[in-house]
């Protein structure tokens, strides 16, 4: 039969707007599926639309009559998911001279062209696994797609050095001071989550086609379980997070709203200083605290042996020495830094890398460790292929030629009575189950970030993502932007306080405790893929059992 004149199990005017007769149209409608699933994430958080958008693409792939209309349809919600979802990409390029600001949307699409081959490649291994024909089939198809998103959203976190952004279950994650359904994140993790979210966007059409066929009392009790479960999920996403547990470690985490046009101008090198500054002296005079800085928040060379000419037009005096005395001097002599900064790697006299990092310094100014960011960012931080890229008129969208090399991964890195510190360089913080070293667990995380080119969009989506990871691992993360939402999430991913973007201000308290290792903690994406394997079983048992009825 073909695919355009099977039943549907919903009213005829419902069905024909769902799943238009003409194939440009399917897939038009595939495409504004994907963009009405990209408006659960933040600012909007509108979670609704992301159940139903993923809803609409399952019911348009159930009526698809060949594998090449299945791929098409998922290829083309991933365009209009993807493309909304990281409309934040463009605003980068308008923080750059070396391309047009006008290509910023150009990129933004051509990104979405390639995402957008992970959604076509769940759909169509769940329809080669259980075709939706018929009203039995429908159970196996959801189950099997359930499945290869988790798989899929799992590749795509690492295939190509991995662009993990924005995963489907980040749209279950409550507001600042509820979990939402992101409670179960521990057992499955942030994949096993997205896997979920497919499941309940499949289940109206699952109730809808066990009711064909019925009276109107057959229909409406059926249709039961999905106001049920809606009335749930609804009170769920809004239920209350457990309450505060405060540690022992004093906290001083800055925001100075350093905006991103002026980062990098050596005239106000000095001007973002004193506003850092300002914003860390100690408010009593035996302060013993831990003070967080951002990412890119200070210009400063921090570490001794680099060429004077590196020194020259960055640091205070020309000295790095004198840098660090005056840095200790406004942490006061009982605290401890931890600032994002920039490492060279010198060779032969010349620099020929450099490094973003984190350092860490005491009272007196003396460095007491660092870490290097291992997971950069392509085109931001590298650009790969430079042999190839360069000479095509190829380059970075952060300002400087060296390309930053990176650092070892996950470390933890242990302060004494400031506690054991695990770091995380804004975009590292988006990759589940690669945050935290497993041999050596941390008493809290730090991420500090530089999301000022980050557009509207993209701050509130890293934010919803570190706390992921905090619920994930049962850890604390304790966020210092240069622009907003700097925030300190507790162990349960519960914003306990944040400064707006756009606003200058300093948070003070005590970092919350954490948690005993979440089983996500001990097993990581184990967990979702697992999840996914047994949802492969379950759905092929299904399939089997149809056939056995014959």
């Amino acid at each position: 039969m073909q695919s355009d004149r099977r039943a549907s199990p919903f009213p005829r005017f419902l069905s024909q707007a769902l799943v238009p007769p003409r194939p440009a149209y399917r897939a038009l409608a595939a495409l504004v599926a994907g963009a009405a699933a990209a408006c659960g994430f933040q600012p909007l958080a509108l979670w609704p639309l992301t159940l139903l958008g993923v809803a609409w693409l399952l019911e348009l792939v159930s009526r698809a009559g060949t594998g090449r209309q299945v791929f098409a349809l998922g290829w083309c919600f991933g365009l209009g998911h993807f493309t909304l979802g990281n409309n934040w990409i463009a605003t980068a390029f308008t923080y750059q001279a070396n391309l047009p600001a006008s290509l910023g949307m150009i990129a933004v699409v051509l990104i979405a062209v390639y995402l957008a081959l992970f959604p076509a490649l769940a759909v169509l291994a769940a329809w080669l696994v259980a075709r939706p024909e018929g009203r039995g089939r429908f159970a196996s198809f959801l189950l099997a797609f359930a499945a290869a998103w988790i798989v899929t959203e799992w590749t795509r976190s690492w295939l190509f050095s991995g662009f993990a952004w924005n995963p489907l279950g980040v749209a279950l994650l409550g507001p600042f001071g509820s979990r939402g359904l992101a409670v179960i994140t521990p057992w499955i993790g942030t994949y096993g989550l997205s896997g979920v979210l497919a499941l309940l966007a499949g289940l109206p059409g699952l109730c809808a086609r066990g009711a064909d066929g019925q009276d109107r009392l057959g229909r409406l009790l059926w249709g039961l379980p999905v106001l049920a479960f809606a009335g749930a999920l609804a009170l769920v996403m809004i239920m209350p997070g457990p309450p505060e547990r405060e540690g022992a470690v004093p906290y001083t985490l800055v925001q100075p709203d350093l905006r991103q046009e002026v980062i990098d101008d050596p005239r106000q090198f000095e001007i973002s200083f004193r506003k850092l500054a300002m914003l860390s002296l100690p408010r009593g005079s035996g302060d013993r605290r831990v003070v967080f800085w951002p990412e890119s928040g200070l210009a400063d060379f921090l570490r001794d042996g680099y060429p004077a000419y590196v020194y020259s037009a960055y640091n205070y005096g020309g000295d790095p020495a004198l840098s660090r005395m005056r840095i200790g001097r406004v942490i006061g002599p009982y605290g401890l830094l931890l600032t994002g900064a920039v490492d060279v790697v010198i060779e032969n006299g010349e620099d020929v890398a450099a490094r973003n990092s984190v350092t860490a310094l005491d009272g007196d100014g003396d460095i007491l460790a660092g870490y290097s960011k291992a997971h950069l960012v392509p085109f931001g931080e590298y650009l790969p292929l430079r042999w190839i890229l360069e000479p095509l008129g190829a380059s970075r969208f952060v300002a400087g030629q060296l390309d930053f090399w990176p650092g070892p991964g996950p470390r933890t890195i242990d302060f004494g009575v400031y506690g054991e510190a695990g770091i995380q360089i804004c975009y590292e913080i988006i990759f589940s189950g690669h945050v935290v070293d497993p041999a050596n667990r941390p008493d809290y995380i730090f991420n500090p970030s530089n999301d000022g080119w980050f557009g509207a969009w993209g701050p509130p989506q890293h934010l919803a993502q570190a706390r992921l990871r905090a619920i994930e691992e049962g850890l604390p993360v304790l966020r210092s932007t240069t622009t907003g939402i700097s925030a300190v999430i507790d162990a349960d991913g519960i914003v306990r306080a944040f400064v707006p973007r756009h606003q200058a201000g300093r948070l003070d308290g005590m970092i919350p405790l954490a948690h005993e290792p979440t089983l996500f903690a001990r097993y990581g994406n184990v967990l979702p893929l697992g999840f996914a394997a047994m949802l492969f079983f379950a759905s092929l048992c299904v399939v089997a059992l149809r056939r056995s009825r014959g």
